[in-house]
């Protein structure tokens, strides 16, 4: 008789994103990861020591999914620098709502209780400097507009994921082209007041 295949923390991590992706992750719980592996939940608590410590890995596991998914949106979209994060973000929540929900509504780590605030969350200065070189722009000037279109296109990823909105890809890049042509142009200095 063969051995019986080890649980491997990976394939852990890869039968709750499983779950998440067709259930949520409520469904997501000891019992129905050790029944899609086909084994007691004892080999679960073996590589984790609760569920808690599961979550954690599990939700930075989930991170790199997305970014998985925005690299591959990137090579395949042909939408410029500038929409490309946002459009991502709306195509994954529209793509992946169960994903989209545990990652950016019920466990999104933001608290806006200042604009600037945005900028404390892991990776968003990263993004807003990026954004701020693919448009030329100046890191300041950016960081403003980069935070008002992150605001617009979560709202419409929000309605897109809990099926409150239904639009197509065009329609939503156009949406989010216009907001972001008067975003930019709000943000010309002209547009801004004398110096």
């Amino acid at each position: 008789m063969p051995p019986k295949a080890k649980i491997t923390r990976q394939m852990i991590l890869d039968t709750a994103l499983e779950l998440t992706r067709q259930a949520g992750f409520e469904a997501v719980n000891a019992r129905s990861i050790a029944g899609k592996l086909r084994c007691s939940t004892r080999p679960l608590f073996t590589c984790y020591e609760n569920m808690e410590q599961l979550k954690s890995e599990f939700l930075a596991f989930a991170y790199e999914y997305y970014e998985r998914y925005v690299a591959a949106y990137r090579a395949g979209s042909g939408v410029g620098p500038g929409l490309l994060l946002p459009l991502s973000y709306v195509e994954f929540a529209r793509q992946e709502p169960n994903l989209f929900r545990l990652l950016f509504i019920s466990d999104m780590d933001l608290a806006l209780h200042r604009p600037q605030d945005f900028y404390k969350e892991r990776g968003n200065e990263k993004k807003a400097a990026a954004f701020a070189r693919a448009l030329d722009l100046d890191p300041e000037r950016a960081k403003a507009v980069f935070l008002d279109l992150f605001l617009y296109t979560h709202g419409i990823a929000v309605l897109a994921a809990t099926n409150k909105l239904t639009l197509g890809e065009r329609d939503v890049e156009n949406m989010v082209a216009n907001v972001l042509s008067a975003f930019l142009q709000r943000q010309t200095p002209a547009a801004c007041g004398p110096a």
